[in-house]
């Protein structure tokens, strides 16, 4: 199973990144965690007719304005995009003239389809969860080729986090703030209770992602998060775009 992080900026792209989308391609499918304007590099991955599965975290436009670069491409398989309920009404009001081309005028075959918390099978085990942000905003738990793979963005500290992220192989969340920053605006994560979240949930491995653009501007901030991350939690890795992990 590979995992490709198409973009890993919070807010708005820059030099350093794209707004946040991870690709996990596996035997059976496609499917992308949220979709900012990473999104356009999916060409790049996706070669054969398996399922795109979107799951979406929320409607704010970092995680969703990537969708409007699906004119680009010319997919024959069939393109399902999953959010909180809402999300259907939401995305056909954005996703419309004048703003874009609507879904149904596109050369694709795609399906939205709205998502209470709770079970689902969706092709495979999915778990979301409400977590705590501005807006409405789901965390996920998928089982995917015998592994349990958590992503979580957007969000403060509540116990659907940590009941998404228990024992998870894989734990995918946000690094918006920096260390010891004081909280602004909505809730987001800091790197210490990211790692806080890892330990108290027994995860694997921590793989943080969507940092603030306009707080971190440099790798090195990166790097920095990093450190104090890994003296809590060592099994982390820091993404940056384009990053390729496999997940065995």
């Amino acid at each position: 199973m590979k995992i490709i992080f198409l973009g890993t900026n919070g807010w708005y792209a820059t030099n350093l990144g794209n707004t946040t989308s991870t690709l996990i391609c596996t035997d059976k499918f496609y499917i992308l965690l949220d979709a900012g304007d990473g999104t356009y590099k999916i060409d790049r991955y996706i070669d054969d007719n398996k399922p795109i599965i979107f799951l979406l975290s929320h409607l704010h436009l970092d995680h969703i304005i990537g969708l409007h670069a699906l004119s680009k491409f010319h997919f024959n398989q069939e393109i399902k995009i999953y959010g909180y309920k809402g999300s259907k009404m939401g995305l056909n009001t954005i996703f419309k003239h004048p703003f874009s081309s609507p879904f149904a005028e596109l050369p694709l075959n795609i399906q939205i389809n709205d998502l209470n918390e709770g079970k689902h099978n969706t092709g495979f085990p999915l778990t979301c969860r409400l977590l705590v942000h501005a807006d409405p905003c789901l965390g996920y738990r998928i089982t995917l080729e015998n592994k349990i793979i958590t992503y979580c963005t957007d969000t403060g500290l509540c116990p659907n986090l940590f009941e998404l992220a228990k024992d998870a192989d894989i734990f995918i969340t946000e690094c918006s703030y920096k260390p010891g920053q004081e909280k602004w605006g909505w809730p987001h994560l800091k790197p210490q209770e990211a790692a806080e979240v890892a330990v108290k949930s027994n995860v694997k491995r921590l793989v943080l992602t969507h940092f603030d653009a306009s707080l971190y501007k440099s790798l090195k901030d990166r790097k920095q998060a990093e450190e104090k991350i890994k003296a809590i939690f060592p099994k982390t890795t820091i993404a940056f775009d384009d990053l390729d992990m496999t997940l065995n």
